[in-house]
This record gives C-alpha cells, sequence and structure tokens, in this order.
C-alpha cells in the first residue's frame, strides 16, 4: 500500500457504510456496531437502504457517528465496509477523498487500488472463516461478524462493549456469544497485526447518549397505540408499514393477554385487503374500541371510499401512512413525502381531513395518542404521516415519557344519563357551534339509536336530496375543520427575526436544523417553521405574513407541502420558494444549503 498522509482527525464524527447482499444475516452485524458505539455514549443515526424484492440483492446501511447528535445523512462516507463483489465498483467511487475501503482480499481485487486517494484495508475475511468454522451457513454469517471486529479494531471501539452486547442479544443461547465473539476476535486480531490502528476516523467515549434509546418509528408508533389504549388493528401487509402492526401484536401479546387464563384482550385483523382493513376499523371505532390500520401510499388510494364514509358519516379511525416512493408500486424500500396531497383530500366529494407530522420516533409515539384523541374529538379520520426513513430506520431519541394520569379523550360521547336527560336525540345537530355533533355508542339506550349515513343526510340523521339540507350539513362539516386547526399540535418555530424563512416538516427536521446551523455560520439568518399538524393552525399564517420569502423544504417532486399552503392559508404563491429531494434516499443536508444558496444567488430574498 503506498505511503499517504495521515487523515484529519475525525473523532467521532463520521460516516461509515456497510455494502452487503440482502439475506446474507449482515443486518446483525451491522446493528450490533451501531449499538456498541450507542453504548460507548457516542449519538449514532443508522439508515438501511435494502432492496424491495429477492434474497441476494445488494443492500446497504449507513451508520453515522455524530459527536453533535445530528440526525440526518451526513452525504459523506468516511469508511466503506465493501462485502459485496457485484457493487464494489459503485462502492469505491462513494468513498469520500481521504476515507477507507475495507474489502474481502480472499480473491485478488487490484482494481480496488485504481484511486490513490483513499486508504485500502484488505482482510481474507473468507479465507479466516474457512480456517476456523465449520459449514458454509456459519462462514458466510461468521464473515459478517468477522468484519465488525476489524472495524471495531480501525475505529478503536472496546470489544467489551461488543461482548456485553452479544450477551444480551443471546442470553439463551451461549454458544452463539462465544462462537459470535471468536469471529470478532479473529476480526480484531488481524487488523491490529495488519494495519496501524485507530484511524483518524475513530471513537471516544462520551456521555452524549444517556437518556436516549435506538428504536425506529414503527416500532414507537405502535407502543403509543397501546398507551392510548387501543385494542383493535386491521391491515393488508404492505412495505414498509407491516412492522408496524408486527410490533403492536408483539406489545398486546405480552401486555394485554391474561397471564392465568390466556385470554386475549386485543383483536388483530389481517384484512383481505387495504379496503377491507379500513372498513374493520371503521365498525370498530363505530362500535366504542380504538383502533387503527397502518399502510402506505398504494394502501390509502385503495381505502378512499371508506374514508369518505368515515368523514361524512362522522366515525373516528386512524390511519397510519408510513410513505414510500411512488407512483404505483414505486419504490417501495425507498422514503419520500409523497401523500401529503392525497391524504389532506382522500376520497370523492368535498372531503378535507386532520393530518400529523412526526419528525422522529418519539413523536411518532406521542402522535399515535393524539392522533385516537383527535379522531373522537373530532369524530372524523386522522392519518398520522410518518415515512419509511422514521418508520424503519434506527434513530437516537430521548426516552419516552407519559403521564400516568392519562385518560383517552372519547370527545362529545353522551353518557346513558345525559341521553335519558335529553327530550330527543339528534346526531347531527350542532349545539355549540364548533361543528362537531354529540355521538351515542350502540346499544347505550334506544332513545339514542340513530342511522349512520354515508348517503345525504340532514342535521337530523334522516335520509334527504334536499339541498339546503345537504348544504347545512357540509357548511358544518367545514366549521369542524377550523376547529381542528386549534386542536392539532402546533408548529414548532425557531425565529430570530430573520426576512427568509424555512418551512418543512416530518423528516426533513434533522436535516433542516443541521443546514441551519451551517448557514447561519456562514452569515446566512433564516427562521424555521416545523409544520406538525393539518389544518395549518394561526402559528403558520403569522409565520408565512411575517416572511417575505419563504423556502419550502420537502420530499417529493411536486411540491405538495407548498401546494397546501398555497391552497390553505392566505399566503402569496410568490413567496414560496421549494427546495425538493425525491431520489428515495433521506435528505442530506447539502441539498437544503446549496438549495438555498441558489435560491439567494438568484435575489429570491432581500
Amino acid at each position: 500500500m503506498p505511503e499517504r498522509k495521515s487523515a484529519a482527525p475525525r473523532v467521532n464524527d463520521f460516516t461509515i457504510k456497510f455494502a452487503n447482499v440482502n439475506g446474507s444475516g449482515s443486518a446483525s452485524a451491522n446493528s450490533l456496531v451501531m449499538k456498541a458505539i450507542f453504548r460507548t455514549g457516542v449519538p449514532v443515526v443508522g439508515k438501511n437502504f435494502f432492496p424491495s424484492n429477492i434474497q441476494g440483492l445488494p443492500t446497504w446501511y449507513e451508520i453515522r457517528v455524530t459527536r453533535e447528535g445530528w440526525r440526518a445523512r451526513s452525504g459523506r462516507i468516511d469508511i466503506m465496509v465493501a462485502m459485496n463483489a457485484e457493487t464494489y465498483s459503485r462502492d469505491v467511487r462513494e468513498v469520500t477523498p481521504g476515507g477507507c475501503l475495507i474489502f474481502d482480499s480472499t480473491w485478488p481485487r487490484s482494481s480496488l487500488l485504481a484511486r490513490d486517494d483513499i486508504r485500502t484495508f484488505g482482510v481474507p475475511f473468507a479465507q479466516l472463516c474457512n480456517e476456523n468454522f465449520e459449514g458454509a451457513r456459519a462462514r458466510t454469517l461468521m464473515k459478517n461478524i468477522m468484519y465488525a471486529g476489524t472495524l471495531a479494531a480501525l475505529i478503536d471501539l472496546d470489544l467489551e462493549v461488543i461482548r456485553s452486547l452479544l450477551a444480551e442479544t443471546f442470553a439463551k443461547k451461549p454458544a452463539l456469544v462465544e462462537s459470535n465473539m471468536k469471529a470478532i476476535e479473529i476480526g480484531y486480531r488481524y487488523a491490529k497485526e495488519h494495519f496501524e490502528c485507530p484511524l483518524a476516523a475513530r471513537i471516544e467515549r462520551m456521555d452524549a447518549t444517556k437518556g436516549h434509546v435506538v428504536i425506529d418509528g414503527n416500532t414507537a408508533a405502535a407502543l403509543g397505540c397501546v398507551y392510548a389504549g387501543a385494542t383493535v388493528g386491521a391491515w393488508y401487509p404492505i412495505t414498509p408499514s407491516t412492522s408496524l402492526m408486527d410490533a403492536f401484536r408483539s406489545f398486546c401479546a405480552r401486555h394485554r393477554t391474561d397471564p392465568a387464563t390466556g385470554r386475549r384482550d386485543y383483536v388483530v385483523v389481517q384484512a383481505e385487503d387495504e379496503l377491507a382493513a379500513i372498513g374493520v376499523v371503521i365498525g370498530a371505532m363505530w362500535n366504542g374500541a380504538r383502533a387503527f390500520t397502518p399502510t402506505s401510499g398504494p394502501g390509502i388510494s385503495l381505502m378512499e371510499e371508506f374514508i369518505g364514509l368515515a368523514y361524512y358519516a362522522e366515525v373516528p379511525a386512524v390511519i397510519f401512512d408510513v410513505q414510500r416512493v411512488g407512483p404505483s408500486t414505486g419504490m417501495p424500500t425507498r422514503t419520500q413525502q409523497c401523500d401529503l396531497i392525497a391524504c389532506a383530500y382522500a376520497s370523492h366529494g368535498d372531503t378535507r381531513h386532520v393530518l400529523l407530522f412526526p419528525d422522529s420516533p418519539e413523536e411518532c409515539f406521542q402522535m399515535a395518542v393524539q392522533a385516537f384523541d383527535l379522531a373522537e374529538r373530532l369524530q372524523t379520520p386522522v392519518f398520522v404521516l410518518l415515512d419509511l426513513d422514521i418508520g424503519m430506520n434506527d434513530w437516537m431519541t430521548p426516552e419516552f415519557r407519559w403521564d400516568d394520569s392519562y385518560r383517552p379523550d372519547r370527545g362529545k360521547m353522551l353518557t346513558p344519563e345525559q341521553i335519558e336527560g335529553l327530550a330527543k336525540f339528534q346526531r347531527y345537530m350542532d349545539p355549540d357551534g364548533d361543528g362537531i355533533p354529540y355521538r351515542t355508542l350502540p346499544g347505550i339506550s334506544p332513545k339514542a339509536a340513530y342511522f349512520t349515513r354515508g348517503s345525504g343526510h340532514s342535521k337530523f340523521g334522516t335520509y334527504t336530496e334536499d339541498s339546503a339540507e345537504y348544504r347545512e350539513v357540509l357548511d358544518r362539516l367545514t366549521r369542524k375543520f377550523h376547529t381542528a386547526a386549534k386542536l392539532v399540535p402546533p408548529a414548532v418555530t425557531d425565529g430570530r427575526g430573520a426576512a427568509a424563512g424555512i418551512v418543512s416538516l416530518g423528516s426533513c427536521d434533522g436535516p433542516v436544523r443541521e443546514a441551519l446551523a451551517t448557514l447561519r455560520r456562514s452569515g446566512v439568518a433564516i427562521d424555521y417553521l416545523r409544520v406538525r399538524g393539518f389544518p395549518f393552525g394561526a402559528e403558520v399564517e403569522e409565520f408565512l405574513a411575517a416572511h417575505p420569502t419563504v423556502f419550502v423544504v420537502e420530499q417529493n417532486r411536486d411540491a405538495q407541502l407548498r401546494s397546501l399552503l398555497t391552497l390553505e392559508t392566505a399566503v402569496e404563491k410568490k413567496q414560496l420558494h421549494s427546495i425538493l429531494h425525491y431520489d428515495g434516499l433521506p435528505m442530506p443536508p447539502s441539498c437544503i444549503v446549496e438549495g438555498v444558496n441558489q435560491l439567494l444567488a438568484r435575489g429570491v430574498a432581500a
């Protein structure tokens, strides 16, 4: 290997990328490295890029080590662990100048040495596995674990931390702890004997992860559903939302099953399609249970008829849309924010729905609870729009907090005693003027019985095709939508009096905040507003009115958030300037920095 100048130290500030083959068991090794770094007190972010079809295709996993606690992709690769021969040429190109490439040197790979601006570390992983382990499957699995050991030596990661993680993972199978640890130590010793360790990019212990956990958004949302009191889940399997229901079922099996009798106080229904799934949810919530369905864009398309029924008949429903790349089947295992318009106006006719936009697993947990309260309070479908990046990737997030005094908000639900005090129950009247009528549950009282109508109905709940009566109901639904604007989570603002502002939502928050820090260091001051709910609250209108120039940052091609802002607020369209990212990978901060600088260079801001 030719001599090179020592790279500048990148202590606790670098990105590792693993290039593997899907189905090879690499996920466990990659996750082990990430968790070990987290256990040393250093903030990390994990991003998984995997194929949507068969075993054997390329897969990648990025670990960003970030002492500052940033949550976005860095946009650079400092260490590439290239374990897939089919993608070597691509993987080598991705390494940032001055970075490092680790590869299996069992077979000659002279072409890897073509770049003289990176360091290459050849380790005969396959040969070492053949010499130390029996069986083809074991050798394949141990090769992945072995590179974790080599990497540990190169970045100065404590082997005892790795050992403790293995002991926790295989607590009931101690033999697996020893075999995995043997592979790790072989890779570790090889690196120590053949390379100068550690690299400039290395780990030093911190205390920045205390009070945090590593979790994905789908698991966090499922836990939120449990805490919210949901007892019914219905879904049709679809990437990337299926793991949300898997997690819900797992939590319920542990916490909603009577240990003495085995009685389950929950129901999980795998429906024949998404239309049936949302039908189950509507039926369950009409009967008083808290129910939900997780899906993605194609599922939303199939659910629209029933969504319109729930909106017009005013039946609560909770829908988690884990957004992926479209249109059509698109790229099911890539991330995007492309269902904003579809969900905001889902179904035919005049419909406008309540949307929540979590930015992290922590907010997935919180907003799951809020979604059920809002759905029952407003008697309408509520959508929680996360995306694949939040839903399926590993995030370091503060430990969840819970108020044990919480009680579900059932909204304007009449008790039997209240019903008895009424002269007559009329389902769709609006005595309070907020657009929200009073409701009852089936079987509570014969006096409170009514027809749930998806056809034209009057404020009394009776069938009608009278134009005035129809308009009266639709106008009340508009009042309800305005009421919802006061109930959804308010936008988060970071205002310092700048003339320009950024508006964004969801998983864009991490890259936006990092980009803002970069821009401020270069003398560019920009205020920030993160939308958390739709309809937009007064604070959104105020922010737009206060900033002549607003950059709208989102992850889709058609500027859907910008369209919602122009449709639902008084902002002038010429004030809004889009910064878009839609290649299916999580947005890096550089996309925003470059977008802002390009627009400023064109004179869009005073």
